[in-house]
Formats: structure tokens, sequence, C-alpha cells
């Protein structure tokens, strides 16, 4: 998948969407860094503008987000997992 991360300073949105029920999680930012750790883990990780680093969601809270699929929009600025 070649995503645009240009748009952005090397962010894109990201929706976080339930697999069942479609209704929307969330919405982060992801970096290629934590884009590509949302494939190779499984577990969907995010960026953190407001801290400046990267992050697992539920690493404190134990309420991860697991990857069914990850889509993405027609000019690929923008994801859908």
């Amino acid at each position: 998948m070649n995503l645009d991360f240009s748009k952005l300073d090397g962010l894109l949105p990201a929706v976080v969407q339930d697999h069942l029920s479609g209704r929307v999680l969330m919405v982060g930012f992801m970096n290629d860094e934590a884009f590509r750790l949302t494939n190779e883990t499984g577990s969907v990780h995010f960026f953190s503008r407001s801290r400046g680093k990267l992050w697992l969601k539920g690493e404190t809270s134990g309420h991860r987000l697991l990857v069914k699929e990850i889509r993405t929009d027609c000019d690929a600025d923008c994801v859908l997992v």
C-alpha cells in the first residue's frame, strides 16, 4: 500500500471503525512508522501529535484495537482501520 504522508507533516488521519457494527471508535494520526507497526503487529499504533511520539492504543488501558482490515481513500492520504 503506497500512502501519501506528505500532506500533514508526515501524518495520515486514521479512522478506526468496529468491524461488526460499523461504529467509528476513534480518529487518530499515523506516521509511516505507526502504520508499519500496525501492519506488523496487528494492533493499532498511532503517532501522538501532543507528545510527539508513537503509542500503542491500549498500552495503559488494556483496550487494544486489533486490525481486521486496512483501507485507504482514493488519494491514499487517509486510512480506515
